[in-house]
This record gives structure tokens, sequence and C-alpha cells, in this order.
């Protein structure tokens, strides 16, 4: 099968797994084509993962939502919905996104897919909540990366009533994983 530069093994989703500073990270080789492989099929385009220390977690956390503390991933969206639903560019970029493909001398020219996003995932604190679950890191990661692709697609557990939670479970049981992130979480009041 052969793969367009840009496009994962689905053909619509693509996912690099890096470390806070853009260099290839040893779980790409699992943790990409596993995303890929269980993502939700409106997950179309790429997406940047950064497995990021605690520290750099919450530098991130208290600068994008002024919160003083390290969480386990955060989400930032390509593109939000602004007010009149237009769309709008977000910030920041954790990594520059790849090169668009260069068009091939002959036939259709390949459409470059869009950058849905950037997440980043606080590997200490993955740790930390896979040991208090009982499971291990991977699974964790598997937990977190699912539940931030749902964030860019658009999907917001705080304001949807219930519908990125229905999304997530139905996910996870598909791809055999306990708990999602929604789930185990207590609601605030």
């Amino acid at each position: 099968m052969s793969r367009t530069r840009g496009v994962g093994r689905t053909g619509r989703l693509h996912v690099t797994v890096t470390d806070s500073r853009g260099r290839p990270h040893a779980l790409a080789r699992w943790l990409g084509p596993w995303l890929e492989q269980h993502a939700p099929l409106a997950a179309r385009g790429t997406v940047a993962v950064a497995l990021v220390t605690d520290a750099r977690m919450r530098v991130l956390n208290r600068t994008f939502r002024r919160v003083d503390s390290a969480t386990d991933v955060l989400s930032f969206p390509a593109f939000a919905r602004g007010f009149g639903g237009q769309a709008k560019p977000q910030v920041p970029r954790l990594k520059p996104r790849a090169q668009d493909p260069k068009p091939q001398a002959s036939g259709p020219k390949p459409q470059a897919p869009s950058h849905l996003g950037d997440l980043a995932i606080a590997m200490g604190v993955a740790a930390r909540q896979a040991q208090a679950q009982g499971h291990n890191l991977a699974t964790e990661l598997r937990i977190l990366a699912l539940h931030g692709l749902l964030h860019l697609l658009g999907y917001d557990h705080e304001r949807d009533r219930g519908t990125m939670r229905t999304v997530e479970d139905r996910l996870r049981r598909r791809a055999g994983l306990p708990a999602g992130l929604i789930t185990r979480t207590p609601k605030r009041p």
C-alpha cells in the first residue's frame, strides 16, 4: 500500500509524535499509528503530538489557561469557530507543520491535508495517572491522545451536554481501552 506524504495509514489522518523540541520521540513508532487507526472517521488531516515534561506542561497551562499546574493533555486546534461561525487561526504551534507534498508530473495534484492542531501530553502526569488507574503508561497515552484529538475536532465535554463523552466512550470501547478521561473525572459543580 503506498502512502502519500502527509497522510497516515488510514489515508485520512497523519499523526507525528515528538518531544517538546520537535524531535521524533521513540514512542512515535506505535502512538501515531494507533491514533490514526482508532480516530473517528471525521478526523482528516494532520495532528502533531508533543510528549513534554511536567515543567513544560505547567508553563503551557499557565500561559494558555491561566492555571499554574501541570495538566495531562492540552489541545491547540489549528482553527476554532469565532463569532459568526467564521474559522480563525489559533496559536501556538508546538512544532512546524510538514511541507505540502509536491505535485506529480502527471495525473491529479494531491490535496495537502489540513492541519487539525497540536496536542501536548505531560509524561509525568500520564505516568502517575496510569499508576493510579492500574494500567500501563502506553494505555494512558492512548487515552490522553484520543481525548485530545476529540478536542481538536471541536468536542468540548464542559459544554456539549455529553456528546464528547458518548463519542469518547464508543471509540475507547472499540479500541479496548479502560475508562476514558471524562468518565473517570468527577464533574465540577
